[in-house]
């Protein structure tokens, strides 16, 4: 590349390079950049002239050369495409006219820190060291997908999409860095996009901060990360999402922290993390979603989630966790597993209940079961519908054993005073026990003991429809009651 002529801010330029100088173009340390059309030539930059210098600028033996450019307009298109480029480049608080292209090429290190730029195409980029895009305003899409960067990709505060288009059908995803490999952290804390967010198979072997980040594409994806892997954590406390947030296959192994995250996408799926795994997920203190929430198949070893998270519809089969927090009375889990809309999932409760003998509250598990059960019921013919609310009345399905306790010693009371106001004839005078109404009717009641009494007495009248009743309610006790403490056993 040949410049005929450098204008006198480019020699300042080409002067420091070579000792990797910075040279600071601004009249005032908190000058907008966004002002830049109104600069001079004394603060004009040729795209061209910045590529001649990186491609072929002069360097000196014992120092490190470098561009470094504070508060410069920047007319043209900066095009490294494909370049091999062994300087850092710094075009901090700059103004770019047009996007620069860097498809393809290999920096050493790349900051455009308070940039304004109409856009980035730097697909398949490599980056030795960091990508600072921090506090940029980015009108364009910024292209990065494939992009290889050795350190950090900072884009903290930056600003990137037109919010006249965001959400459009159509519309290219304003930030893309899809299936990118980030060597450490992705540090995007007071992030705003007007439009999706593209991160599906990146890779990042340290953590993404999203907190406070503003992602708006209302109507369609805000963050579309299926197949996400994160080397630690992903926070992103406070974020607020105006579309979809798509997690659907991502590796956390740290923590998914939402908490206080704001979701909004009506009519349609607001969070969707499906065939996840991840060590926690945390959605403390979060509004209410707009829209539903898909946890379909995925594993979390602690489930952070308030009652007042889950939404009018969820999506739960097949979500396995460990513990849940904040511990709460089952009665207060319950309602949000009716919330399901494939309906009834038995091992949504027997879940639920897991995690409660995790920390060893086996009440609540024990309610959580008869929750369950009785959910069944609604499932069942009508047949079994009434035997089921029987076993419900009767003995809670096994888990109110008091229950059976409290209907044998009533009908114990009510049989012992009938029959001892009117003890029934022995069929055999001469060979009958003397009676004793206490016994006589346990023997009526419990069908497995006997105490002689039942085989050697005969009532009737009022008496011996008294005694049917009994041995019938005796058998349904005793039943109910077996089912439930075998169903107690397969569980321990």
């Amino acid at each position: 590349m040949e410049i005929i002529e450098l204008t006198p801010a480019e020699r300042r330029v080409w002067d420091a390079f070579p000792r990797g100088e910075g040279v600071d173009f601004r009249e005032h340390p908190d000058e907008d950049p966004a002002a830049g059309s109104s600069w001079g030539p004394e603060r004009t930059l040729r795209a061209e002239a910045l590529a001649a210098l990186l491609l072929t600028g002069p360097t000196r033996d014992g120092q490190v050369a470098g561009l470094n450019v504070r508060g410069a307009r920047i007319t043209g298109k900066l095009v490294l495409k494909y370049a091999d480029v062994d300087h850092a480049i710094r075009l901090r608080a700059c103004l770019f006219e047009r996007k620069p292209v860097l498809f393809g090429a290999r920096l050493r290190a790349l900051s455009l820190t308070d940039s304004v730029l109409p856009g980035l195409t730097a697909s398949t980029l490599t980056v030795d060291l960091a990508l600072r895009l921090a506090c940029c305003r980015i009108t364009g899409p910024v292209r990065l997908a494939g992009a290889r960067i050795g350190g950090g990709f900072f884009l903290k505060k930056a600003v990137i999409g037109d919010p006249d288009t965001a959400g459009r059908e159509g519309e290219e995803p304003p930030l893309q860095f899809n299936h990118a490999h980030i060597g450490t952290d992705v540090i995007a804390a007071g992030l705003t996009v007007h439009g999706q967010t593209r991160i599906n198979g990146a890779t990042v072997g340290g953590r993404i901060n999203l907190d406070d980040a503003r992602l708006l594409a209302p109507g369609g994806t805000a963050l579309h990360a299926e197949t996400l892997t994160v080397g630690t954590d992903l926070r992103a406390m406070r974020m607020q999402a105006r579309g979809r947030v798509n997690l659907t296959g991502s590796r956390i192994p740290g923590q998914l922290n939402l908490a206080y995250a704001s979701f909004a996408n009506p009519g349609g799926v607001a969070l969707r993390a499906s065939s996840c795994t991840a060590g926690e997920l945390w959605l403390r203190e979060c509004p209410t979603p707009q829209g539903s929430v898909n946890l379909r198949r995925s594993t979390f070893d602690l489930l952070h989630v308030p009652p007042t998270a889950w939404p009018d519809r969820i999506r739960v089969d097949g979500l396995t966790y460990r513990t849940l927090a904040p511990h709460l009375p089952a009665e207060e889990r319950l309602p949000a597993l009716e919330r399901e809309e494939s309906g009834y999932l038995p091992y949504a409760y027997e879940q639920l209940a897991a995690a409660y003998l995790t920390v060893g509250d086996e009440a609540a598990a024990r309610t959580v079961q008869l929750a369950k059960l009785r959910r069944h019921r609604g499932t069942l013919p009508r047949h079994g519908r009434l035997w089921g609310l029987l076993q419900d009345a009767t003995v809670g399905y096994g888990f109110r054993p008091l229950r059976a306790a409290l209907w044998l010693l009533a009908l114990l009371l009510t049989g012992s005073v009938a029959y001892g106001m009117r003890p029934p004839p022995p069929l055999k005078p001469d060979e009958a026990p003397e009676f004793n109404p206490v016994f006589y009717t346990l023997d009526l009641m419990l069908p497995i003991i006997g105490f002689g009494q039942e085989q050697a007495f005969a009532p009737r009248g009022w008496a011996q429809w008294l005694s049917y009743l009994l041995i019938v309610t005796g058998w349904v006790l005793a039943t109910t009651t077996a089912a439930g403490i075998s169903r107690s056993l397969r569980r321990q």
